[in-house]
């Protein structure tokens, strides 16, 4: 352990609040703008493949079954390595762990602008799935190791959103490179995305690697006072959660909640992922012929799915409730997804419907991640984060598959999106029934506010 610098002006007596709160602005404006573009340039790469489909289904000769498959096989790649990866983490640290994954995806990422059959399809989705594993647990491990509870929820959601800026920025950039550059030395538009949103990820791990520091002790942007005061925190933080849970991966192992939030996990992650790989093929059937019209409305999508995540968390951190929050939106998800295949060719009422599922799909995902915060103590949250996000991944291979499945024998995806809904909404009861309504809520020792999924305050923490 790293021991922290401690001076004799660093003790609790004379730390004011204000104090308090700017060291932790402090450290989220130098960690969390990176993070959160390095998140944003995750999800392009893992659902780029969404808009490239619009093409290279012809050119390739591929089938609607065969991309649904492809798609899902990064969550097996990812899921086999996920939980090995984010260990690997606490050993080397979080610099090296994102230049390893950072770079290897990126580079994996591009080299899908070669694949010519359905086997090589298949291995490059695994292998990008395998690469970027451990990415997504290592980075809420990686914020555990600045923040206390009472503040790390809130910032845990404001990184959460990169998924739905992900979606605006991915889907009209996709569709401009897909117009614009196709042709141009020969390519199809769909490898010059494949090569050119690659490249990003390349360039962001080795520029985290000597931009981040693995821990508060080890940089040196804080003096010994702001480290000490972290050091303090995070400690008190650390003994008001001790459950008696064995340490690390065992104790994650141990503990039955880790397994219940699993199976949850499966259900909510089924439309969220769905969401992703499937939405510019949907509005292309609404009628959408042109693949820029396709990214600006897709945009439309993901800005809906930006303002869920903060109108359903928002919601969930004032009244302090958890579980009603998951519900209703699933409710809403699998409304809006029941009511696809009603809209016809009616483009205004297909994207609002899309619109409505993204909002409410991303909003039960972000309240779905403070419940595990709830009992997971630090010295187990890396195995049991990884544990969640691994077995309940599954549903991220599921989903695209049986989309696609859906899709080959009934000629629409609508009437699989409303399978995931009975998926999710099966899962939203059994959390209900698991989870009772005290599990949602803060631990013995934190602030109410530490599991707010909204609301990115940095400065006091509302009681």
């Amino acid at each position: 352990m790293h021991s922290h610098p401690q001076t004799g002006a660093a003790t609790s007596g004379d730390t004011t609040p204000d104090e308090v709160d700017r060291t932790y602005r402090k450290v989220f404006f130098r960690l969390i703008p990176l993070l959160f573009l390095c998140y944003v340039i995750s999800y392009i790469d893992r659902v780029n493949i969404s808009f490239a489909k619009l093409q290279f289904m012809h050119d390739l000769g591929f089938s609607e079954s065969t991309y649904g498959l492809g798609a899902g096989l990064f969550f097996i790649g990812y899921v086999l390595f996920e939980v090995p990866s984010n260990l690997w983490m606490q050993r080397v640290g979080a610099r090296r762990t994102l230049l390893r994954i950072m770079f290897a995806w990126g580079l994996a990422s591009s080299l899908m602008m070669f694949v010519r059959t359905p086997t090589q399809f298949y291995a490059m989705r695994f292998l990008l799935g395998v690469t970027e594993a451990g990415f997504f647990p290592g980075i809420i491990f990686y914020l555990s190791c600045w923040f206390p509870g009472a503040r790390r929820a809130r910032v845990t959601a404001f990184l959460m959103m990169a998924t739905a800026v992900a979606g605006i920025i991915g889907g009209p950039m996709s569709g401009f490179i897909m117009t614009r550059l196709a042709g141009v030395g020969g390519l199809p538009g769909w490898q010059w995305l494949f090569l050119l949103e690659g490249v990003p990820a390349v360039t962001l791990g080795i520029f985290a690697f000597f931009y981040l520091g693995d821990s508060p002790a080890e940089v040196r942007w804080l003096s010994d006072r702001e480290k000490a005061l972290i050091s303090r925190e995070l400690l008190a933080d650390e003994q008001s959660k001790h459950s008696g849970h064995l340490d690390g991966l065992r104790g994650a192992l141990a503990n039955p909640r880790v397994y219940l939030a699993a199976i949850v996990y499966f259900a909510v992650m089924m439309p969220f992922n769905a969401i992703g790989f499937w939405a510019p093929t949907i509005i292309r059937d609404l009628g959408v012929a042109n693949v820029l019209d396709v990214g600006l409305l897709s945009a439309l999508v993901f800005i809906a799915a930006a303002i869920g995540t903060y109108v359903v968390g928002a919601s969930s951190d004032r009244m302090m409730e958890r579980r009603w929050h998951v519900a209703g939106s699933a409710a809403a998800t699998a409304a809006a997804f029941a009511l696809l295949p009603a809209a016809g060719h009616n483009v205004t009422i297909g994207v609002c419907l899309l619109a409505l599922a993204a909002a409410a799909s991303y909003g039960c995902f972000v309240v779905f991640w403070t419940i595990p915060q709830t009992f997971l103590p630090r010295s187990s949250a890396a195995g049991g984060i990884a544990m969640i996000t691994s077995l309940g991944g599954t549903g991220g291979f599921v989903s695209p598959a049986f989309v696609g499945w859906t899709k080959m024998q009934t000629g629409s995806a609508e009437f699989g999106l409303i399978g995931l809904a009975v998926v999710l909404m099966a899962g939203v009861v059994l959390m209900l029934i698991v989870f009772p309504a005290t599990g949602a809520k803060p631990a013995t020792g934190q602030a109410p506010s530490g599991n707010a999924p909204s609301q990115p305050e940095f400065g006091h923490t509302h009681r």
